[in-house]
């Protein structure tokens, strides 16, 4: 079995709902299609229902089994918004400000979601950076424990069983840190390690 059926095995047996943002892009949907029919998470969609609905038509993507839930209508916009100044006050945020971002920057209502318990998690990045995905994770949801610094990793699986976990291999800091020194480069491999573990449940 690859390492990706392993995943979405895992992913099955302990199954969540995570926020898909980025409506505006066709793989989002293409992406929810398949999520949904294999069964490996529960799908929230953001935006508006009806251009959500048509974009789905148009490309041909069944996500009848996802949730859509609209930032201008949904009745829980207006306590992320509470929420979201009095987490941001000390930085000047007003329910204004609050308002805007909710309504028009979907990935800050999906953490918004996160934050509330109304979701698990979030996924985002086709077509916002890396640096503009973390940048609301950052200032609502924080940093775990102990972290000393934020740092982004990919996973390849490859055709080289000699390296890694039978060529399954993970690289950090390809997106965010630029040029570390050597203590961070300590830290990013640190935490590497970590997230080797969690993912491949190896050392």
């Amino acid at each position: 079995m690859g390492f990706i059926d392993v995943l979405k095995d895992r992913a099955r047996a302990n199954v969540k709902t995570i926020v898909l943002p980025e409506t505006e892009d066709m793989r989002t949907l293409d992406a929810t299609e398949k999520i949904l029919k294999e069964g490996i998470a529960k799908v929230v969609l953001v935006g508006n229902e009806e251009t959500v609905k048509k974009s789905a038509a148009e490309g041909g993507f069944d996500i009848s089994g996802a949730e859509i839930v609209d930032p201008a209508t949904s009745e829980k916009t207006q306590g992320y918004i509470d929420k979201l100044v009095e987490l941001r006050q000390k930085k000047g945020m007003t329910p204004e400000q609050a308002k805007d971002i909710l309504l028009n920057q979907y990935l800050y209502y999906g953490v918004m979601m996160v934050k509330m318990g109304d979701a698990d998690g979030m996924v985002s990045g086709a077509i916002h950076s890396t640096a503009d995905t973390l940048r609301p994770a950052l200032q609502i949801l924080k940093t775990a424990p102990g972290t000393e610094l934020v740092s982004s990793f990919f996973i390849m699986v490859t055709k080289t069983p000699q390296y890694g976990d039978d060529g399954i291999l993970l690289f950090a800091d390809c997106a965010l840190n630029q040029n570390p020194n050597p203590a961070e480069l300590a830290c990013i491999a640190g935490d590497s390690a970590k997230s080797y573990n969690a993912f491949i449940g190896k050392e």
